[in-house]
């Protein structure tokens, strides 16, 4: 945790040897020890519990984009359900239409070369018992 070897830990027990003398010494080492443990587990829960926290807010994420993608796909269905049937429309007015066309158109008048080439009679000449 501190990375602390064991020579710095030997200068610790030493200084503490001459600081606090030998009978205080052992009374230390177990308050600093059962201080350390109390720090460990602390720090432990504190760690457990943001996880936790992390956890459920990345599950909360994934719920939410999931039900965005549901409601997505259902619109996606829809809209493609309405071209679906607006093509289906189409396809049917189309035929409709065509099939009218078909009744309905005109035979083109048939084409004859002699009527062409015939000229009309000249017109009658007046007479003269006519006057308007």
């Amino acid at each position: 945790m501190f990375d602390i070897g064991f020579a710095e830990l030997l200068i610790i027990a030493v200084l503490g040897l001459l600081v606090l003398g030998p009978e205080r010494l052992p009374g230390a080492i177990r308050t600093v020890s059962l201080w350390i443990g109390r720090l460990k587990r602390s720090f432990a829960d504190i760690r457990r519990e943001i996880e936790r926290e992390v956890g459920a807010d990345e599950i909360r994420q994934q719920l939410h984009n999931e039900s965005v993608m549901s409601s997505l796909k259902e619109s996606e269905q829809k809209l493609r359900s309405s071209v679906d049937n607006a093509k289906q429309e189409f396809k049917t007015l189309e035929h409709k239409a065509n099939d009218s066309l078909k009744e309905n158109t005109v035979a083109p008048p048939q084409y004859d070369p002699l009527e062409e080439n015939t000229v009309a009679p000249p017109p009658k000449p007046a007479s003269k018992d006519e006057t308007p």
